[in-house]
């Protein structure tokens, strides 16, 4: 990995939390690291799509929601394993411009509201292949990169994963949890994360909160 900065410009296309997932069979906690940019634009001199992920404070400033545009320099990840996104490390960040006006009903695209709001509302499981298609550019999606601890007497035993979640309105019609979560733990065993779970995250909430 590269010690000097990359340059960026571009329009977003999409900001969402973003968290990581840690899993030890059935147990799980979040790491809220702050916000993921998903730009359409320039980055070292190539023109692409690319993601940014900026903390709590970068987000809190500027207000970032689809259709800014902006400027900024920052680093490759070190480890793809445990991020949602390419970039960080981001400085020099600045908002240039705005174009578009941001849908306000499903893909909600406003701006996201503040990480413990989030941990507030809960989640569910969102299919891949519908968060893939149609929440992309929502500010309830999140697609988490999970570590999964396989076994606490074996630290370095373990596996990483990516999962999709919705923290969306329990109402939003382009919902579709997909297939029950596995975990795999100690001697093959495994545990399967049933739909209480969800009902038991997300249960405090209204249909249409």
């Amino acid at each position: 990995m590269t010690n000097s900065k990359i340059p960026f410009k571009g329009i977003i296309i999409s900001v969402q939390p973003r968290i990581r997932l840690i899993r030890s069979f059935d147990e799980r906690s979040h790491n809220y690291l702050g916000y993921s940019l998903f730009i359409r634009g320039w980055i070292d001199g190539t023109e692409r799509e690319f993601s940014v992920g900026i903390g709590k404070a970068a987000q809190q400033k500027h207000q970032f929601c689809v259709g800014d545009e902006i400027t900024g320099e920052c680093l490759p990840v070190a480890d793809e394993r445990l991020e949602p996104v390419e970039f960080y490390k981001v400085s020099k960040l600045k908002k240039t411009g705005h174009i578009d006006n941001p849908n306000t009903s499903p893909p909600w695209e406003t701006i996201p509201p503040d990480l413990e709001v989030y941990r507030e509302r809960g989640h569910r499981r969102l299919a891949a292949r519908t968060y893939d298609s149609k929440c992309t550019t929502c500010i309830w999606g999140c697609r988490m990169p999970v570590e999964i601890i396989i076994d606490h007497w074996n630290s370095g035993k373990r596996k990483y994963r990516f999962e999709t979640f919705c923290y969306g309105p329990l109402s939003c019609k382009v919902y579709k949890a997909g297939l029950v979560r596995k975990v795999p733990g100690r001697n093959g065993m495994v545990y399967e994360e049933e739909d209480w779970m969800d009902e038991e995250a997300t249960g405090h909430r209204e249909m249409d909160e």
